[in-house]
């Protein structure tokens, strides 16, 4: 215990270290998707999916350090959301969740600043738009008319569905809550397959609701088993079953972690498709994201199944983590501005491939703090 408390410290130090640089760096600005030869580059303005990931991390620094200039920070970036919000600005996404929830429902909770909690509201509002009623799933990308993505969801989705929870205990509307609900079921019902894989996204016909097949988009092909997607349905799942109470969303949760951990080379270290780990001798990268995710969904999970099994599952959470703090972290790469490489954005399409990236360095140190704060409580 005393060598994991004394490795996570070390990374803990060195990750406040790069923050606190690219707070000077980006100032009001967002860091891009992912890392350019290690390094990230500022983007233009306040979209896609990844920004809320930065202000995220700066709540997590106030966590750790009770710092007020991380605060501070993370306060400032609400009114770029509420802007965004407010403005229409590349909503067409159910990642609303994921940009709202550690943007502006993190500020409503911890300074009750009430801009943060309209921009939320509002943002919980849009995602209910994007409800496919005759299948109950809220649609992944972009316009709801648009053929190719009409009754599209995917695994992803599980983790923006806090935010329509949030919305029915804030408002008093039951109505966000049950979509959510039906949501979860469905990929439950249908993303989870027999064998314990997921599909990364799935189509339903938007005018019948019927259910009608699994593709990927990310991942090595439809029947593989995309890492970040099977890591997503164990942290999504758990908390999906932590605001509903369904069992079976925690079953749903313990079948994605068992068959992730069954599938994972030796250093533990996801390779970016779970099919690879049957070639001993592949060359295939690493997601490190999909690493990170995994921890948080693993500790999470840990609390709520038999005792045997959540140490089981907090022994392979640390596991992990010390591997990403020693294989894969940026502790000794003071020459980047990420907090984590070796990641995968989409492989297939030959984006950010070997590369830090935005939602793997906020689940790599939201998994510190886990560890470094017992007892402290998620932001979803």
């Amino acid at each position: 215990m005393t060598a994991i408390a004394d490795q996570t410290g070390t990374a803990v130090t060195a990750a406040l270290r790069t923050i606190d640089a690219n707070m000077a760096e980006f100032g009001d600005r967002y860091p891009g998707d992912t890392t350019e030869n290690d390094r990230y580059r500022p983007r233009p303005a306040n979209t896609g999916w990844t920004t809320s990931f930065w202000p995220g991390m700066l709540w997590l620094a106030h966590d750790l350090t009770g710092d007020d200039t991380y605060r501070k920070a993370a306060c400032t970036h609400v009114r770029s959301f509420a802007d965004r919000v407010g403005r229409g600005i590349d909503l067409d996404t159910h990642d609303l969740g994921f940009l709202y929830t550690l943007s502006c429902v993190t500020a409503w909770r911890r300074s009750r600043d009430p801009e943060a909690r309209r921009a939320a509201l509002s943002a919980a509002d849009h995602l209910l738009s994007r409800v496919l009623p005759s299948a109950g799933i809220i649609q992944a990308w972009g316009d709801l008319a648009d053929p190719r993505q009409q009754g599209r969801t995917i695994v992803d989705s599980l983790m923006n569905t806090p935010l329509l929870f949030w919305a029915s205990r804030t408002s008093g509307d039951p109505r966000y809550a049950a979509a959510a609900r039906r949501h979860a079921a469905q990929l439950r019902d249908h993303l989870l397959r027999p064998d314990d894989t997921t599909y990364h996204t799935f189509y339903w016909d938007p005018a019948t609701g019927e259910p009608l097949r699994g593709e990927t988009e990310q991942g090595s092909a439809d029947e593989s088993c995309w890492a970040r997607g099977q890591a997503w349905g164990i942290y999504g799942f758990t908390l999906n079953h932590q605001y509903t109470g369904d069992p079976s969303l925690l079953a749903a949760a313990v079948r994605c972690a068992d068959y992730f951990l069954a599938h994972l080379p030796e250093d533990g270290v996801a390779h970016w498709d779970l099919i690879f780990a049957r070639d001993a001798v592949t060359t295939e990268e690493r997601d490190s994201s999909a690493a990170a995710i995994a921890v948080n969904g693993l500790l999470e999970l840990a609390a709520y199944v038999p005792a045997s099994l959540a140490d089981h599952y907090r022994a392979s959470a640390g596991r992990i983590l010390r591997s990403l703090i020693d294989g894969y972290s940026t502790v000794r790469r003071p020459d980047s501005n990420a907090l984590l490489l070796h990641g995968v954005y989409d492989k297939p399409k030959a984006v950010g491939v070997d590369e830090g990236n935005l939602w793997g360095d906020y689940f790599y140190l939201e998994a510190l703090t886990r560890t470094a704060r017992p007892g402290w409580s998620h932001p979803w």
